[in-house]
């Protein structure tokens, strides 16, 4: 979900410039059109694609979260875009309709553009083409949702025991290469007593009680903003047996 993309033929599209559009859309909003598709010219087909074009409510709450993060910078991104969610159901559909517009116009212009170069292509570069797509977006997807999560505030993963001593000993050993470094500490790890593993193995618990808790919290947000997507396959389906299982 690349953003900042320059304006192409959405003005033309609709008829308005961007200033009419955007009259008595108050100083909270700034123009949409700033994330408008624009195709580029790379050295490969696959990338000469197009991207798709925002939708109507990603455009707006990538346009609010700068100015929601300058007003608040001690805020976690999840109560931004709970609060952008808000302010976009509050939104009056004369407001909401700049972005629908955009998107719609963004949405007419992608389909002409992947047309245009599919008709440029004969069927055995069409398969091939596909192929090259389906792997390029597969490498992209895990990427794309680690960066949309790390967004939306998504808690970090609770460490073992072996990972939260790593760390703390890491910083410590200062000769050296990384490689040797790991070894040393493993060997060192191995050679712990059972009451000094221990001191690590309660750390351990206490980060997934951490973990548990921020869970809880993050993903009464998600529901709140609709992103019931983002919940874990447990946590969804815990009201048919009520049990809560992590």
């Amino acid at each position: 979900m690349a953003f900042f993309r320059g304006v192409w033929s959405v003005l033309s599209a609709l008829g308005k410039s961007g200033a009419d559009l955007c009259a008595g859309c108050g100083s909270r909003l700034r123009s949409p059109f700033s994330f408008a598709y624009v195709p580029r010219c790379f050295s490969s087909t696959v990338n000469s694609y197009p991207k798709k074009p925002l939708t109507s409510y990603v455009r707006f709450s990538k346009e609010q979260l700068p100015i929601f993060k300058a007003q608040n910078p001690d805020a976690k991104n999840s109560e931004l875009i709970r609060k952008i969610a808000q302010l976009w159901r509050e939104l009056p559909d004369s407001e909401k309709k700049i972005y629908e517009d955009a998107y719609r116009a963004d949405w007419q212009a992608y389909k002409e553009e992947i047309n245009r170069i599919q008709e440029q292509l004969t069927p055995s570069q069409i398969v091939s083409l596909e192929k090259e797509i389906q792997q390029k977006r597969l490498k992209k997807k895990a990427l794309i949702k680690k960066r949309e999560l790390t967004m939306l505030g998504k808690p970090k993963r609770p460490r073992s025991a072996y990972n939260i001593y790593i760390a703390e000993r890491f910083q410590e050993h200062k000769d050296g290469t990384s490689q040797v470094k790991l070894k040393t500490i493993n060997e060192n790890w191995k050679n712990l007593s059972s009451s000094q593993k221990q001191v690590y193995i309660q750390l351990a618990n206490d980060d997934k009680i951490r973990y548990y808790n921020e869970m809880k919290s993050w993903e009464e947000q998600m529901l709140e903003v609709g992103r019931n997507d983002l919940l874990r396959r447990t946590v969804k389906h815990q009201a048919k047996n009520g049990i809560e299982e992590y």
